[in-house]
């Protein structure tokens, strides 16, 4: 390079460092805060993700985890209750909080008697769960169930397979078995002989003798017939057809303040009309919701929700039915990062 040609070089970029070098500054300085920072470049606040496409305008706030309750809401396990509160459970803590018409109480440890009744939503309650969370109406009689319901009661049954009552409590309704075969304790018993048996024949010998005794019970108990489920409940001309509606069980959560049962792809009444068909799409959901009028309906899998009519939210939870003003709405919630906190919208269903 000629040397005129570098002198002028050098000459053009002293002249730029000396014209502009506050300019080139700002420039980076902005430029590293929103790689840092997020767009904006806001030293105040970190970059957090967007919002949830299900998010609404008119949220309502539920709890927040950065006032006095600082939790890290991805460290946290959520449950929910028939009457809307909320069970937070800190997993690195321990610490259980109850949310409940906008107060947390807590912390409280596990066992403790003010958290008992929160399910797991994600699991299907057994026998014993059962006559937890519904201690108030089922009661044990000798080896079989009584349903007491208002000043009126039902049984005793040898099995009661589901138990739900509605929303406002003056209805009830449960899948039930007049007899069993084998009580609990008749199944215990069993268990414990045959892991005693001393040898294959001692363990034949033991099975031919449950059987005969078995049959025996059957018989006595009035045959086959009362050893199949039937629907009991308070709601008047109720009736079940097992050929049609196999493997059904009463739902009080499935329609405001209303029992319904799902049989396959089918919804239908306690009076055994049919309601609602399924889209084959939602057959099996983990929840299903079904609006006032039967005419329309909701599933809900894995954190989203899918309308009847084609429409999805995504990346929601709880959804739940309840009734303001007169009106009955689809609620759900959500995590909003924006505001770090648990947020609700409702839909008129």
């Amino acid at each position: 390079m000629k040397r005129s040609t570098i002198m002028l070089v050098t000459i053009c970029l002293l002249f730029s460092y000396n014209a502009f070098p506050q300019d080139l500054l700002k420039k980076a300085g902005k430029a590293v805060a929103s790689e840092i920072l997020g767009s904006g470049g806001n030293s105040g606040s970190a970059k957090t993700d967007p919002e949830p496409s299900c998010a609404c305008d008119d949220a309502e706030l539920i709890v927040g985890f950065g006032g006095s309750l600082k939790l890290d809401y991805k460290e946290t396990n959520i449950s929910t209750m028939d009457d809307g509160s909320i069970l937070l459970q800190d997993k690195m803590s321990g610490n259980y909080y109850i949310i409940k018409g906008g107060v947390t109480q807590g912390p409280f440890q596990a066992g403790d008697p003010e958290i008992a009744g929160f399910e797991n939503p994600d699991e299907e309650m057994d026998k014993e769960q059962i006559l937890i969370r519904y201690k108030n109406y089922i009661s044990r009689q000798g080896d079989k169930y009584l349903i007491t319901f208002g000043d009126s009661s039902y049984g005793p049954y040898g099995d009661i397979n589901s138990f739900t009552i509605s929303r406002s409590k003056d209805k009830f309704a449960a899948m039930v078995v007049e007899n069993v075969v084998t009580t609990e304790m008749d199944g215990k018993a069993m268990d414990e002989a045959m892991k005693n048996a001393k040898s294959d024949q001692e363990r034949m010998q033991l099975a031919m003798k449950y059987s005969q005794q078995m049959q025996q019970k059957m018989m006595a108990g009035g045959g086959p017939a009362t050893m199949t489920p039937k629907l009991v409940t308070n709601i008047p001309d109720a009736t079940f057809d097992l050929s049609s509606q196999f493997g059904a069980a009463p739902d009080g959560e499935m329609k405001y303040d209303d029992i319904l049962m799902v049989a396959y792809d089918k919804i239908y009444n306690l009076q055994g009309k049919q309601v609602i068909a399924l889209k084959s799409q939602h057959i099996g959901s983990k929840d299903i919701f079904v609006n006032t009028s039967n005419t329309a309906y909701a599933v809900y899998n894995y954190g989203t929700i899918m309308f009847s009519d084609g429409k999805t939210l995504t990346d929601l939870f709880n959804p739940h039915l309840i009734k303001t003003g007169g009106q009955v709405y689809l609620a759900y919630m959500y995590y909003s990062p924006k505001r770090n906190a648990l947020m609700q919208c409702k839909i008129s269903f």
